[in-house]
């Protein structure tokens, strides 16, 4: 796995990178601003580029902005995007577009090494990784929906893990049931939220993408 990383803080930045050599994994580059950040990616074609959201020079969005015109420039890049704060408009607008390869996490998950090089490499194969806290949120702000509000707390557990970018197994395991139990609550979160089957859709997608939707809206 190649990886460019792009952060502006040189202490993580470079921590960053041990970290990830540490495992193995082929850190070709790293920036500290977003433009040298696509300069990068353009230059070494990564598999992965991991980027701050808040970077030089205003320090609001150009993590983000870098992140969209990336994936413009290689749609199959995967991107993972780091925060350090749940800012629910940028991860909303990055991940709402329905394609996989994409992640966004709190910096705060670095730290906890297993679980992010297991969100890295979801991400590298084409799933999504979100942040288990910026799901939450997401979830808060959407509570007023009458879709969501047909929800059990099971199946609302279910449909954050889901979020999360876990498949059902996982998600089996994180809460102690059965893969049979999952299937059962994933196929009632379809119906009460009126995804019916059909060949044009992924219903998986679209119940995750329900509530991003409803989350950016309000």
């Amino acid at each position: 796995m190649r990886i460019v990383i792009a952060e502006d803080d040189p202490l993580l930045r470079e921590g960053l990178a041990l970290l990830l050599r540490a495992e193995s994994l082929d850190v070709v580059a790293t920036a500290g601003t977003a433009d040298d950040a696509l300069d990068a990616i353009d230059r070494h074609e990564p598999d992965v580029a991991i980027l701050d959201v808040r970077m030089p020079p205003t320090h609001t969005d150009e993590g983000i902005r870098a992140a969209v015109e990336a994936r413009r420039r290689h749609p199959a890049l995967a991107v993972l995007v780091l925060s350090a704060y749940v800012e629910q408009s940028f991860a909303t607008e990055l991940l709402t577009g329905g394609v996989g390869g994409l992640g966004y996490l709190l910096k705060e998950r670095v730290g906890r090494v297993e679980e992010f090089l297991d969100a890295l490499r979801r991400v590298a194969d084409g799933g999504t990784a979100i942040d288990p806290e910026v799901v939450a949120q997401l979830f808060t702000r959407s509570r007023r929906d009458t879709r969501l509000e047909r929800l059990s707390p099971r199946e609302k557990d279910v449909l954050g893990l889901m979020a999360e970018g876990l498949g059902n197994s996982a998600i089996a395991e994180r809460l102690v049931v059965t893969d049979g139990a999952v299937h059962k609550h994933i196929r009632s979160i379809f119906a009460k939220l009126d995804l019916a089957p059909t060949d044009q859709l992924d219903r998986r997608v679209a119940a995750v993408l329900h509530y991003l939707e409803d989350a950016r809206r309000r």
